[in-house]
């Protein structure tokens, strides 16, 4: 069965994110065409990247570093929920992504964003990066901003109304996750 990783992009005390990323999960769980589960980068505590040798090379050092390797590359594809912070996605999230190559190459990503201007710049970077990684991302996107989507910017209150964006983008990601099997498999 085709494996997506949800994966919560933030660390930071009273993140967003957490409510936000079990909410896809949530919905995602209803689900039978793949198997869904959370990764939470509070779960793998990676340092600013302490790998000497480049990730494309795959030859990690670190502990840390192989275990994340093995969480990734046990993932068809990905749904990365990401906050936007200055423009861009957070630090701890590019880090992650920045510590491990191959682990990435031949999946689908698809962005769920959230911030004042809904994280859609957040998403755009992620994009390039996505493309260097050799990542097929998905053109649907949820965009959630914190004026409308959460109570006092904190507590995630989603309306219904964005449910069809939800289910769009798994669709694609699972679609794409399988049609890139074996692209995977020959790597």
């Amino acid at each position: 069965m085709t494996r997506i990783g949800i994966i919560i992009g933030s660390t930071r005390p009273g993140r967003n994110g957490e409510q936000v990323a079990k909410w896809v999960f949530d919905i995602a769980s209803r689900r039978d065409d793949a198997e869904f589960e959370l990764v939470d980068l509070a779960d793998y505590p990676l340092p600013h990247l302490d790998e000497a040798i480049p990730a494309s090379l795959g030859q990690y050092q670190q502990e840390h570093t192989k275990r994340w390797a093995a969480k990734i590359a046990s993932f068809d594809g990905f749904v990365i929920v990401t906050p936007e912070y200055n423009h861009s996605t957070s630090g701890v999230l590019k880090n992650a992504i920045d510590y491990l190559f191959a682990e990435w190459n031949n999946k689908a990503v698809g962005f769920v964003s959230y911030g004042s201007a809904g994280g859609a710049r957040a998403v755009e970077h992620l994009r390039l990066i996505a493309g260097e990684l050799k990542m097929a991302d998905v053109r649907q996107q949820v965009v959630l901003s914190l004026m409308t989507e959460f109570e006092n910017y904190s507590v995630f209150k989603p309306g219904d109304y964005n449910l069809p964006a939800v289910d769009t983008l798994l669709d694609e990601v699972v679609a794409w996750s399988k049609a890139l099997a074996p692209l995977r498999a020959t790597a």
